[in-house]
């Protein structure tokens, strides 16, 4: 029996008047792509022929179309990305165009609704536009390989110019500093860069391991030889340990001995830090035995020494009068019996507390020479005449300029009125302090 005839398609439209309820209108671009039968299956236009993508029996035609509309936009957001990326170049080539051909795959005889046609159009020119791209990368990933080359061969001949130097003669700290971040900068052009040829890639590793090598090598002789130096310095000042905490009985009297084991100490060169620290501090404690024994006998001094500490502080107590004496020879005949006294006293320990209080009994003593100075250039003879003399010319220096003033005043002279004026003021200053 022969297959019935196809049915008319239905109209969009009519079949969207007899819906129940008013469906979301159907996107143009939808609607000039795909039609649905009245069976529900839904066709796409592909130049003059109509091709069945599937069915949507259980919805309005408008919806059959819109959802296979949008799995034809799917295609069409996967397209606009892979043309973003493209045109961002951000993005590997290659890659781009692996992408490009698996989508130009899925669109062919895709099961959507849309210029299908005019998508495979535009993955086929995003496919040859990738090529021109891909050439360049190609070319950008030579350059790329060669810079690497240079970079790579720059931190090898680094690392050689470290090898070079006069290994006996450098910091180890400094150079250990810098292989290792030789090293570091070596691993990390290895791991982030890119990949080098195998036999670039092994020639430049021998020469940076054979720099390395000899710089390790150099670094453990220093090392080894330090040790040796270590190990005298450890052994001398052990023994100065010894002589130290031996002088122990004799106390105070051990002290100067003891200051002769320091500079030996001081010469005895180092013995690494750990061992220096351990044997200073015995060597220390055995001093601080010594200086223990001078702290009491210093606070046992101090303690006989406290009635002279207080009778001089009497002592200073009654100078303060000499300040406040206005005859000079009252005032040094009492400064005189207070030192007479104070030399009486006798001696005062600590020595610190001695010179604490000479001190400011020299205090004392140089206030008052200060004004006997003074007094002798005031009462001088000599002194005395030159300053009469001087108020002599002064006066009559002043009395003729008052006469010149007297003059410019009244014959209107504002300048000469002005200059006298000035040498009046500074000869009378000078008079005043002629005590003219």
């Amino acid at each position: 029996m022969p297959a019935p005839p196809r049915k008319p398609l239905t109209p969009i439209v009519a079949a969207a008047a007899a819906a129940p309820a008013a469906p979301a209108p159907v996107a143009s671009d939808a609607a000039q792509w795909g039609r649905v039968t009245e069976d529900g299956t839904v066709e796409v236009r592909e130049g003059e022929n109509w091709r069945p993508v599937g069915q949507y029996p259980d919805g309005t035609p408008e919806e059959a179309l819109a959802y296979y509309a949008r799995k034809f936009d799917d295609f069409a957001v996967k397209l606009g990305t892979l043309e973003t990326r493209a045109q961002a170049g951000g993005s590997s080539a290659s890659d781009l165009t692996k992408q490009a051909k698996h989508l130009l795959t899925e669109v062919t005889d895709a099961a959507a609704v849309g210029d299908l046609a005019g998508l495979r159009a535009r993955i086929e020119m995003l496919i040859s536009s990738l090529s021109e791209a891909t050439e360049k990368e190609a070319e950008a990933a030579k350059e790329a390989l060669e810079a690497a080359i240079t970079e790579r061969a720059a931190i090898v001949e680094k690392a050689e110019a470290v090898a070079a130097r006069d290994l006996t003669k450098v910091q180890w700290k400094q150079v250990t500093v810098e292989m290792t971040e030789l090293f570091d900068a070596w691993q990390a052009h290895q791991q982030n860069g890119p990949r080098l040829p195998k036999g670039t890639a092994q020639q430049l590793w021998k020469r940076f391991r054979d720099a390395r090598s000899s710089v390790d090598k150099a670094r453990r002789a220093f090392f080894s030889e330090l040790d040796d130096v270590h190990r005298a310095a450890r052994d001398a000042k052990s023994r100065l340990v010894e002589r130290a905490e031996a002088l122990a009985p004799r106390g105070v009297d051990g002290i100067p001995a003891y200051r002769g084991l320091l500079d030996e100490w001081k010469a005895a060169g180092r013995a690494g830090r750990k061992a220096d620290d351990a044997l200073w501090a015995k060597f220390k404690a055995a001093g601080d035995a010594l200086y223990a024994a001078r702290a009491e006998q210093a606070a046992a001094e101090e303690a006989d020494s406290a009635p002279r500490i207080e009778a001089r502080e009497a002592l200073l107590e009654e100078a303060k009068a000499v300040a406040d004496e206005p005859n000079l020879k009252r005032a040094r005949a009492l400064l005189t019996r207070i030192q007479r006294q104070w030399d009486e006293v006798g001696r005062i320990f600590p020595r610190e507390r001695e010179r604490a209080l000479d001190d400011r009994m020299r205090s004392i003593e140089q206030a008052l020479k200060s004004r006997e100075d003074v007094d002798w250039k005031k009462n001088n003879p000599e002194t005395k005449a030159r300053a009469n003399d001087m108020s002599s010319q002064l006066v009559e220096s002043i009395e003729k300029l008052e006469a010149e003033l007297a003059a410019a005043e009244k014959s209107g002279d504002k300048r000469a009125v002005k200059e006298a004026t000035e040498a009046l003021t500074a000869r009378r200053a000078w008079l005043n302090a002629l005590g003219g």
